[in-house]
């Protein structure tokens, strides 16, 4: 690609003529026995070292490479007659692409490996699970990009390559893996799984829509632009607020919640820098809706089941990696659930997908809205597997090498009669002076689970998991911007109800004595002394609730955030977010916390 760059032609003109020079790369492997003894693990690399290829120069008579080496040296990669398939992993982890995509790789290789194939993991990242010894029976450290890729089916000629379980990384090679395929028809390598022009018609702004409009199903408003101009016209259309992200991004990079004209040209400035190539895509903010994240798996013949339906604590705004979540689902209506079961298999079958396939709703009351579908693993897949007793991961691969889901015996939504919990892990405390602030790009770097026989004990334990210790009495410090203020009421009485004392901020405060409740004043950082940055250093704040608003509460908002940060207090910046914790505190008070093996709730795991 870089030789390409420089010399302004295609990537393949460069491959073509490399191998037309028969620059070809051998594979040699890793000594994992430091040189003591024979190394005979399957640990490939490869190398363009010298003398491993005769020059062709031409009508001149062939020559041996310029540093004497005579013929070529010869591959380590072991010949094997066994069906084989290739997985592709998900290279360097980052905050958006993590080891949930890992998990999914591990067990494909596992679930192909006990059906009998020769299974071929392809990762650079020496960190993962999917490179361990144990995990498949051939690995390739090589980097995650078209040219390495070809090159080992070249070498392995596998019968199939997975791209959908490692996220974005191999996802981006989809299509010039295909074509590349497609142009070499004496290659019998296939993409198994979801095909690359449906992962493109899903990832594709302009055609996703048209098969909405096909399937009659709802979206939010939204539009594409390549330019503040653009973006400017489809803003005034929509009306603000209103999100915008770069196209084919994971993790929720480079996303922001726009309030304004000024902020979004700021934006588009950056954006269009980050991402040339690709337009940014603009769609209504949809305030105070609850969102759903649903996985699913889908066979070639056409059946579709739900794997799980995920409703989020944090409202549609907060990106659903940073989002607790539950299963089953806890307040979403009847009607809306029937909507986006119904969505969800219609678009699986629409897009034909085979294998694992995410969809994200909103719903704001009964309204179900589409936000986005992703015909590959997610990062919630070990999540749902171990909230329903079922390896999705497993049965995917399955399923794209094949069989059908009604032969895997997974034709029906399990609901299951325990509540899980999934909670981010996030790493503020590594981070001193970050805001804590949660918004639509996903800041979080792990997640827990905590599993127990109602809501709030299971979200307990999922605090506790992710490191942050609920009180069970103290202070509560309120602050909210004012479209939270009686939003925030009910819940400020159930911490009542659990006996803990409630101070707040000038406005909040007046709401809720006007609302008839026993709250006391403290003073913002202008406003004087001994103000609440004194009371949270004074170790008199056990717990605080705060959402952000205008620029000089923004200002003090952060601070705040930073402090509580320092000394350890839990801060909660959504509303939602606020019940969840009174629920679990309430749970935690009532009754004594049990741990259980998961294997208890599911003996098979």
């Amino acid at each position: 690609r870089q030789i390409a760059y420089a010399t302004k032609t295609s990537e393949d003109e460069v491959r073509a003529y490399r191998k037309q020079l028969g620059v070809i790369p051998i594979y040699k492997t890793v000594d994992t026995c430091a040189a003591e003894f024979e190394a005979f693990t399957p640990y490939y690399y490869s190398t363009y070292e010298a003398g491993a290829a005769i020059w062709d120069l031409g009508d001149e008579e062939k020559k041996i490479s310029p540093v004497g080496h005579s013929l070529a040296p010869e591959s380590e990669v072991l010949p094997s007659t066994k069906r084989k398939v290739m997985i592709l992993g998900g290279g360097p982890n980052r905050i958006g692409q993590g080891i949930e995509f890992d998990y999914c790789c591990c067990h494909a290789a596992y679930s192909l490996g006990e059906d009998g194939f020769e299974t071929i993991m392809v990762n650079s990242n020496p960190e993962t699970v999917s490179t361990d010894y144990d995990t498949s029976d051939r690995l390739y450290f090589e980097p995650l990009t078209k040219e390495d890729v070809l090159n080992i089916i070249e070498a392995e000629n596998p019968e199939g390559v997975i791209i959908q379980f490692g996220g974005q990384t191999p996802l981006k090679l989809a299509i010039p893996l295909q074509k590349a395929l497609e142009n070499h028809p004496d290659v019998q390598t296939k993409i198994w799984g979801t095909s690359p022009d449906s992962i493109d018609a899903a990832e594709d702004r302009e055609r996703f829509e048209k098969i909405l409009r096909q399937l009659d199903i709802q979206q939010a408003a939204n539009g594409l632009a390549r330019s503040y101009e653009d973006a400017l016209i489809v803003a005034g259309r929509i009306g603000y607020p209103v999100v915008v992200r770069p196209s084919y991004v994971l993790g929720g990079r480079g996303m922001e919640i726009v309030y304004s004209d000024t902020e979004l040209e700021r934006y588009m400035t950056y954006a269009v820098l980050v991402e040339p190539e690709h337009p940014i895509l603009i769609d209504k903010f949809l305030e105070n809706a609850i969102e759903v994240d649903v996985d699913a798996i889908a066979d070639s013949t056409g059946n579709v089941t739900i794997g799980g339906i995920m409703e989020h604590i944090e409202e549609a705004g907060i990106h659903s990696g940073d989002s607790a979540c539950s299963i089953p689902y806890q307040t979403l209506p009847d009607a809306a659930l029937v909507t986006i079961r119904r969505w969800t298999i219609e678009l699986a079958k629409s897009l034909k997908v085979i294998g694992l396939m995410n969809i994200q709703f909103a719903v704001q009351g009964e309204q179900v809205f589409i936000l986005e579908a992703n015909p590959r693993a997610s990062r919630t897949v070990p999540f749902v597997s171990k909230a329903i007793g079922v390896p999705l991961a497993k049965m995917a691969s399955r399923v794209m090498s094949g069989q059908t889901l009604e032969a895997l015996g997974f034709t029906k939504e399990i609901v299951p009669i325990h509540v899980s919990v999934k909670e981010a892990v996030l790493p503020f405390a590594k981070f001193p002076g970050t805001d804590t602030l949660l918004g639509p790009e996903m800041r979080s770097t792990g997640e827990v689970m905590g599993i127990d026989t109602d809501f709030g004990k299971a979200f307990a334990k999922a605090q506790l998991g992710a490191g942050q210790v609920m009180p069970l009495s103290g202070t509560v410090l309120v602050s909210m911007r004012d479209r939270d203020k009686l939003a925030v009421v009910p819940v400020i009485k159930e911490f009542l109800e659990l006996g803990f004392k409630i101070v707040a901020t000038h406005g909040t405060r007046k709401v809720l004595l006007e609302q008839g409740l026993d709250v006391d004043l403290v003073l913002k950082l202008h406003e004087g002394r001994p103000n609440l940055l004194d009371s949270i250093k004074n170790e008199n704040i056990q717990l605080i609730i705060t959402t952000p608003s205008g620029e000089e509460s923004r200002a003090d908002g952060i601070f705040i955030r930073r402090t509580a940060l320092t000394y350890k207090i839990p801060i909660i910046t959504t509303i939602a977010g606020a019940k969840a914790t009174a629920a679990g505190i309430r749970s935690l008070k009532s009754h004594p916390m049990e741990v259980k093996a998961i294997q208890d709730y599911y003996p098979q795991m």
